[in-house]
């Protein structure tokens, strides 16, 4: 991995959906969910949503370098209704990718346990041993130019599950400053990977919403 050095973007926040219980944010490639450790880490998406939205609270995450819909919770009643969505894995999550190569199929399954690479934390990595299940779905939605695109449904919510499981089948994101090798890093200025779309259950009568965010790339 080269230096990183963190340089967050400074566009304005992009609110997809707000009412009394929830708020769906599009989150920008390269900006933390939650600060990191030390000062220069301070600027995240959950600071700049509460310096508009004061109640706002935390329910989930994305990857810095992932964009895309994210939700938080606009009291503590709806943030534990949806942190058991997603506990209880009732929450669908939709991706968009584009990978390095030709994938050989039109669509598939990918069931590989991850765990922490300790000596290289944050890193994931299989491990049949002590790997925790971790399953994705992906379909194909385009090819060309030595690349594919693709749609990606995740079942479990492992860190950096996507970005494992597409290198540990042969076809990392392109940009994937931690798990791409030097082509298919060098074939993108960001990760290609966006959270298009999350459905849930509204905290207020239980109905099935669908937010999405449109995919940058």
């Amino acid at each position: 991995m080269s230096r990183f050095t963190y340089a967050p973007p400074q566009e304005a926040l992009s609110i997809l959906h707000h009412d009394a219980e929830l708020l769906l944010v599009d989150k920008p490639a390269g900006l933390l969910s939650v600060p990191g450790k030390g000062a220069h880490l301070a600027d995240c998406l959950l600071g700049r949503v509460q310096a508009v939205f004061a109640a706002a609270l935390l329910v989930h995450r994305l990857d810095m370098d992932t964009s895309g819909t994210i939700v938080f919770a606009m009291n503590a009643p709806a943030q534990r209704h949806l942190g058991l969505q997603f506990e209880r894995r009732h929450v669908e999550k939709t991706y968009v990718a584009e990978v390095f190569g030709d994938m050989a199929d039109e669509s598939g399954t990918i069931d590989l346990p991850l765990c922490v690479d300790w000596p290289n934390r944050p890193l994931q990595k299989v491990c049949a041993e002590t790997g925790k299940a971790a399953l994705t779905r992906w379909q194909v939605i385009g090819r060309g130019n030595g690349r594919t695109r693709i749609r990606l449904f995740p079942r479990t919510g492992r860190s950096h599950q996507l970005r494992v499981h597409m290198q540990a089948i042969g076809h990392p994101i392109l940009g994937d400053r931690f798990y791409a090798d030097a082509d298919a890093l060098a074939a993108s200025d960001r990760l290609m990977l966006h959270s298009e779309c999350l459905t849930i259950h509204h905290p207020t009568g239980g109905a099935r919403v669908r937010f999405c965010s449109p995919c940058p790339f």
